[in-house]
């Protein structure tokens, strides 16, 4: 039978992680939904068995060399596929896009934009013809020679490097310098130089605190340092950096994200005086259309951009043309509700609901048919309103004569499948096998599904009094990105939740600005909130402690990084395996069960258990170890034996497996107990960071800062903490936040789902629309009074949530 003949995709003993022989038929040409807790098995499903299975066919089509990699790439463990088209595969992005991503990058519409002035731009008269490239601040043809295409210069000042000068460089005036043998050793080098780091700073002469602050030079000088007890200090040569140095070096070249961060801290960001902040050449910003330059036009709000090509796209063939194609690309993207972004708007400033839907919107153009399209999760981070928008796209991909598969846990996606497929009824080995196929209505029957009571139970929500504020943070005229003049008040000692569509100003207000005004008070300092933080004044930062930012960026970047490792519950492993009779016989100490040093590892895979597997255009992948076979160590640690696991075999337990294994060691019970209230069981210790969901990341962050001993009032900042979570899981994790708040603590979320945020005991809601259109605060109160807000897009979402469970 052909896949033409059959309307169906036949699954047949697909085995793939926790899949228990699964068999299952999925309509062609429908919108599919895959539902089911997290650490069911639909991903498994649908990526880890459908589209891996697809990726498997076409490398078998492309060429001789890629057919000889395919073992090693790996086939999904499942008997048979039949009806299975083509795939593509949309999954949701790991990692943060570089700072030179924009808008234009990700949609590719920038390269339409620099071939118009290319080839129809208004040059100067005698000007010859620029190539394309010369337009883009990311190639050396067009990038200014002074900003190197960045289109800022950062600067420091001596406010900014010693934010106390009553302080002596002995007692730690220059704030900006680090902290221990390091800053201890710039101290010794300036007093050995003859400088004086006991007298408070603003009693130096001002000729020598520029030099300190802002030299370039770097002498050498012997330096004696102070004998302390104990210990004999030998003299040394050491070289002496400027704060200024230290500064900019540390955050051009510093691996280390939080050193990085420090440093930003003590930087202003200037628009480039060469370039004014157009990143590009002279001789490309020579060039017009429409009365305009490239960089002129790329920060125009894409449907201003597309009401300017649409009047000028008449002039002359070539104009009809490239005109004709960028409002093409651009069509989709105000579709999606994004005509508020420019072209020239950084990735790194998108929230991830933006750029989800500029994914998809870059799809739609495609024009593929009768492919599968395989989604993760479409619509994370997007506020139910926007999920309208979404459902008209995957309507449109299906109507072109696509099969569009969804993972998916937002109900109203959900609702408007045409056919689901519902794993479980649990995560890890309690799921994996299929509860219901067929169309939604039909789950309504199936008691042991998890997805039933949320999709089709209308329980009123019960009252509840919101808990009463310990006290306020107060932020006076909030003026970053698109948040323009707003004062906005944060309860103390409650949960609260902060509202609004995609580019509203949510992570603008939260995740900048009051983390910001935070830190700054935290290090010690007096905020520096008008110039670095955006807001003209902060009140309330006393009360706060500690502040606790927990966001989805990935816990590590290759397979290396794990939960175990990140938790540091793979130190209290490698004890207990270094307290073995065998490991103690053979002289084995903890290191050797570490698979990041040699001795105990796998040199073959150096530790990770993968090696990576190169094609020649396509994007590198990782592949089991063909000698451990991903098990990391080599035969003789392998040998020893806790429990009769060894230690490749206790990192491939679940969390809620470990617990048992580990049962009656407190070290590691307490950090297993955390991992389980935030509804991660169902992970494996040894996952590679490589293999888990932002939401997941998340959530292991939060449990490794909920194992830690409290003290004092800590703030705790969540990034839409319930991405990538079924409303089950969702449940498991509010109860876990909401405990923070009874303890005294303050939780502050940035959140779309309404059930969360319908039982906050405080919300503010950012609108009414995104982009220049939002960053105003639109309601802010209980939840009820916030459902009944006129002008908010969130309050019928909200008021809905409220009405039912």
């Amino acid at each position: 039978m052909t896949t033409t003949d059959d309307p169906y995709v036949r699954v047949r003993g697909a085995r793939e992680n926790n899949l228990r022989d699964v068999d299952v038929d999925i309509p062609r040409d429908t919108l599919t939904v895959f539902t089911g807790v997290s650490g069911s098995g639909k991903s498994s499903l649908a990526f880890g068995t459908v589209y891996a299975e697809a990726q498997r066919r076409y490398f078998e089509s492309v060429a001789p060399y890629a057919r000889r990699l395919i073992h090693q790439v790996g086939a999904p463990d499942v008997d048979e596929i039949t009806g299975l088209p083509p795939a593509v595969s949309l999954e949701q992005r790991r990692s943060a896009p570089g700072s030179r991503s924009s808008v234009g990058t990700v949609t590719t519409l920038s390269n339409s934009l620099r071939m118009l002035f290319s080839r129809a731009g208004d040059y100067p008269p005698g000007a010859e013809r620029l190539d394309s490239d010369a337009f883009s601040p990311n190639t050396a043809a067009g990038a200014c020679p002074t900003c190197h295409g960045l289109g800022l210069v950062h600067r420091t000042s001596e406010e900014l490097l010693v934010p106390d000068p009553s302080l002596s460089v002995r007692e730690g005036a220059i704030a900006a310098w680090p902290g221990a043998w390091q800053g201890k050793n710039l101290r010794d080098v300036l007093d050995a130089l003859g400088y004086d780091v006991d007298r408070p700073w603003r009693e130096l002469d001002p000729a020598d605190r520029e030099w300190i602050l802002f030299t370039d030079e770097q002498p050498v000088v012997t330096v004696h340092p102070v004998r302390e007890a104990g210990r004999i200090q030998r003299p040394y040569q050491g070289t002496y950096m400027s704060a200024r140095r230290y500064v900019m070096h540390t955050f051009a070249d510093s691996r280390s994200r939080a050193l990085r961060a420090k440093a930003e801290s003590f930087l202003t960001g200037e628009p480039c005086p060469a370039c004014g902040g157009s990143r590009l050449r002279p001789e490309a910003l020579a060039v017009t259309f429409a009365g305009r330059t490239v960089a002129e036009l790329g920060a125009l709000p894409l449907d201003s951009l597309a009401g300017l090509l649409l009047a000028e796209g008449g002039a002359n063939e070539t104009v009809r043309v490239l005109t004709a194609e960028l409002l093409a690309g651009i069509e989709p993207v105000t579709e999606l509700g994004l005509g508020y972004l420019s072209l020239d708007r950084t990735a790194p400033t998108l929230s991830s609901g933006e750029l989800q839907r500029l994914r998809l919107a870059t799809q739609l153009r495609s024009g593929l048919f009768g492919v599968v399209y395989v989604l993760d999760e479409p619509s994370a981070g997007l506020h139910p309103a926007d999920t309208r928008s979404l459902l008209s796209v995957l309507g449109r991909l299906r109507e072109a004569g696509n099969s569009v598969f969804v993972v998916e846990h937002q109900l109203d996606v959900v609702r408007q499948a045409d056919w689901l497929v519902d794993v479980g009824p649990l995560a890890g080995e309690h799921g994996g096998r299929v509860l219901h196929s067929g169309p939604p209505a039909g789950l309504a029957s199936v008691t042991g599904s998890a997805t039933r009571r949320f999709l089709f139970d209308e329980a009123p929500v019960p009252e509840r009094t919101p808990r009463a504020p310990s006290g306020w943070i107060r932020l006076r005229g909030v003026d970053r990105h698109n948040v323009r003049g707003v004062d906005a008040d944060f309860p103390l000692g409650v949960l609260t939740a902060v509202t609004g569509v995609s580019g509203s100003g949510k992570s603008t207000l939260v995740g900048q600005v009051l983390a910001g005004v935070l830190t700054d008070r935290l290090q010690g300092g007096a905020p520096r909130v008008r110039e670095a933080r955006g807001c003209a004044s902060a009140e309330g930062l006393e009360a706060v402690d500690r502040l606790v930012q927990v966001d989805q960026r990935p816990i590590g970047r290759t397979p290396r990084s794990n939960l175990a490792t990140y938790t540091g519950l793979f130190d209290v492993v490698r004890k207990l395996f270094a307290a073995t009779d065998t490991a103690r016989e053979r002289g084995y100490r903890a290191g050797r069960f570490s698979f990041n040093v040699a001795g105990g590892r796998c040199e073959t895979c150096q530790g990770e258990g993968f090696v990576s597997v190169e094609l020649l255009f396509l994007p590198s992948t990782y592949a089991p170890c063909p000698d451990c076979h991903g098990a990391r160590y080599n035969p003789e640690t392998l040998d020893v034996t806790l429990k009769g696991l060894t230690i490749a075999g206790v990192l491939d337990l679940t969390v809620e497996a470990a617990a048992g294994f580990l049962a009656g060691t407190p070290a590691a019970e307490r950090a297993l107990r955390t991992l389980l209230d935030v509804g991660l069981g169902y992970l494996r210790l040894g996952q590679p960071a490589t293999e888990l969901s932002g939401g997941e990341a998340q959530r292991i962050k939060l449990a490794t800062e909920l194992q830690r001993s409290r003290r004092g009032h800590t703030l705790y900042l969540l990034d839409e903490p319930t991405t990538g979570l079924h409303p089950a899981d969702v449940e498991v994790l509010m109860r876990q936040l909401h405990g923070l708040a009874d303890a005294g603590d303050t939780v502050v979320v940035v959140e779309h789902d309404m059930a969360v945020v319908a039982g906050a005991d405080h919300v503010i809601d950012l609108g009414p629309g995104g982009g220049d259109r939002g960053g105003r605060i639109v309601a802010a109160g209980a939840p009820r009074r916030v459902a009944e807000a006129a002008g908010s897009r969130t309050a019928p979402y909200l008021a809905k949530a409220l009405r039912t469970g």
